[in-house]
């Protein structure tokens, strides 16, 4: 299981929907794909770049996180979405922003996410294993913030794309513009230069980039050397594993090179 890996993985498939155009542009507003939402105060403010960016707004609810993560009906943390800030204004990592970019991609695309997935990543891309993502009980909807699940080869593959600005054999997967635009450093909007449409951004001396996933988990991307480093980590020893700052021995892998 990756957890918030697959962040970065929604992340992309949101980049291909809107290089094809079913998404007209991250701009959009996000009643449009969900009028469910259109009550809420300041939802049709809020538009698709601030669900990427965790600049919606919306208040990070502990019930609400294990309703999505836990309970058999997703659908049932909706109507417990509520606002903190106006969107556009603060950065706040939240499980739901990603949630939601979920929906809309089966709204614009008419598919699952993880049918589109299969289709635009994971068989161009020539994965060597299936991946699972967890789905609720009742609806089938695939918990797109977290738990897809995947082999270390096939993680590498997926930040090799990114390394290759979106080409893999030739192919053009993602728009060279939307890879740009997803690694920039951009601190407008209530955003902030380490974290950028679901990547962590690394140093500006290093120009790396990763995905994070919980119990430090890392596709970890260094340009400069050709570097991809994948890290799954399970080990009993919790707390000493919590103390090593991961991407810090990437980059002396790298220095190393």
């Amino acid at each position: 299981p990756s957890y918030s890996i697959a962040k970065s993985f929604t992340s992309a498939l949101i980049g291909i929907d809107r290089d094809e155009g079913k998404i007209g542009s991250v701009e959009d507003r996000v009643v449009n794909y969900l009028p469910e939402l259109k009550e809420m105060e300041y939802a049709t403010m809020l538009n698709i770049e601030h669900l990427l960016n965790h600049t919606s707004g919306i208040r990070f609810k502990l019930t609400q996180d294990a309703q999505i993560y836990y309970g058999r009906n997703l659908l049932k943390a909706l109507p417990q979405i509520e606002f903190e800030h106006p969107p556009g204004t603060h950065q706040a990592y939240v499980n739901m922003n990603v949630q939601l970019l979920g929906l809309i991609l089966e709204r614009a695309t008419g598919q699952k996410p993880s049918a589109y997935l299969q289709e635009k990543i994971w068989e161009p891309l020539g994965m060597e294993s299936d991946a699972y993502w967890s789905v609720d009980e009742k609806n089938g909807i695939e918990k797109t913030y977290c738990c897809l699940s995947a082999t270390a080869r096939d993680y590498a593959k997926f930040a090799r794309l990114y390394l290759n600005k979106g080409k893999w054999n030739g192919q053009q997967i993602i728009s060279e513009k939307w890879i740009e635009k997803s690694l920039e450093r951009n601190s407008s909007n209530g955003s902030s230069e380490g974290y950028n449409y679901c990547w962590h951004i690394g140093l500006k001396e290093y120009g790396d980039f990763m995905a994070v996933g919980l119990y430090k988990q890392y596709v970890y991307v260094l340009p400069a050397k050709n570097v991809i480093i994948v890290i799954l980590n399970e080990s009993e020893k919790k707390l000493k594993r919590e103390r090593v700052n991961w991407p810090y021995v990437c980059r002396q892998v790298g220095d190393l090179l």
